[in-house]
């Protein structure tokens, strides 16, 4: 598992990434549908946003409550392991929901140009 900082730049690089992708897509080839264009911009923020919010949580049980300091060691180990994979994979779910709708706002002609080279 990275640091806290290093999955919040994962995060924002990815999202960047995306939104960048979809902005000069639609800038470079003509046909794009401006609405959806930024429909789904601003679904990346929100996901970007989100994310972040939900990057930074904390282990809800004390030192007091395990029998040694190893048995708290390894309960929070894995409840950070158990929430961040949880973490990751909703943000994973929602960047591929995402690039299935940059694809469809891609208009047709662009597709086939793409499956003929």
């Amino acid at each position: 598992m990275a640091n806290k900082r290093q999955l919040k730049k994962n995060v924002r690089y990815t999202c960047g990434d995306l939104a960048a992708e979809i902005l000069i897509a639609s800038h470079v080839y003509k046909g794009f549908d401006r609405k959806e264009v930024v429909r789904i911009v601003s679904e990346i923020a929100s996901l970007q946003e989100g994310t972040l919010k939900h990057i930074s949580f904390s282990f809800d049980k004390s030192r007091a409550s395990f029998e040694s300091a190893s048995a708290y060691n390894a309960a929070k180990a894995a409840y950070y392991r158990t929430a961040y994979k949880k973490l990751m994979a909703e943000f994973n779910e929602k960047v591929a929901a995402i690039v299935k709708d940059m694809n469809a706002a891609m208009p047709q002609a662009v597709k086939d140009a793409n499956k003929g080279n």
